[in-house]
């Protein structure tokens, strides 16, 4: 079999794709005794999830070492990150914050076997000290207006949040411009058609 070059449209060298398979792998096993993934999703793992979080590196900041995923889950798309950014962004950190304790365990074992450069907060997210992060992400986890009012804890003034969404995009951002300011970059999902990648700058109350 031809391994691929590229995953979400990021050039990767055999020791980072080595990665990423070991972390699909790690997901499979654990998935039988937790709840990590929807199990409708295991049969298209790689596509659905890891792909689908590695499109988000080439959105990432061009400055800046510390970066939050929040409500964490599995580790998508923390995880994902961190390993493109053991081979492309060496000086990142990345926070990962999920409330669950066992999946938290999932997330330490993870950074471990795959040595990464990365934290795991098992915490609630309002109870997490702001993390002043360059770039903030969060998949699948609330609605755009809640998302932002936990990106003006944690975000830095000048970073960068990304949040994949699917076709309810545009009514969530509508009722996200009822109370907040911010510049939105739209980008087309690679791994959903009616998906888009929301990148949020500039955010205040308004």
């Amino acid at each position: 079999m031809t391994l691929p070059s590229q995953v979400g449209g990021i050039d990767v060298s055999r020791e980072t794709l080595d990665r990423l398979y070991a972390y699909e792998a790690l997901i499979r096993k654990w998935t039988r005794q937790i709840n990590l993934v929807s199990p409708a999703t295991l049969q298209d793992l790689w596509q659905r999830h890891i792909v689908d979080s590695a499109q988000l590196f080439a959105l990432r900041p061009n400055e800046g070492a510390r970066w939050a995923d929040i409500g964490s889950g599995a580790g998508l798309p923390g995880i994902v990150l961190a390993i493109l950014a053991k081979e492309h962004a060496q000086d990142v950190h990345v926070t990962l914050v999920e409330s669950d304790q066992r999946k938290s365990v999932f997330l330490r074992t993870a950074i471990r076997e795959l040595a990464l450069d990365a934290t795991v907060f098992a915490e609630r997210i309002e109870a997490v000290a702001p993390m002043n992060a360059d770039l903030l992400t969060a998949r699948a986890l609330s609605p755009l207006t809640q998302l932002l009012v936990h990106a003006e804890r944690h975000l830095s003034p000048r970073g960068v949040a990304l949040f994949p969404k699917g076709r309810a995009a545009a009514q969530e951002i509508a009722a996200a411009e009822a109370n907040w300011r911010f510049r939105l970059e739209e980008y087309p999902s690679m791994t959903e058609a009616d998906s888009r990648i929301l990148r949020l700058t500039g955010l205040t109350r308004g």
